[in-house]
């Protein structure tokens, strides 16, 4: 399976937090999936799951040189 989520601004990409924050138990209700990758706290954007190892391995693995885009905006900087 693989799950591609638009995630939020202040969100962990991680489905726990000992500081009470949101996470992405908050919005994605299926167990035993895993992220690809992460995005900052204070990022928002495309974040890919899945429950299969070998796909999170051959996406996230920097030795097989998936390319990525990142666009950013930055607010508050003169």
């Amino acid at each position: 399976m693989l799950v591609a989520f638009n995630k939020p601004y202040r969100v962990l990409s991680q489905f726990t937090d000992e500081q009470g924050r949101k996470t992405l138990a908050d919005f994605i209700p299926i167990k035993k999936i895993y992220t690809i990758g992460r995005l900052d706290y204070d990022s928002e954007g495309l974040l890919l799951l899945t429950d299969d190892g070998k796909l999170k391995h051959k996406l996230a693995n920097p030795k097989n040189k998936v390319n990525k885009v990142y666009l950013v905006q930055v607010d508050g900087i003169a």
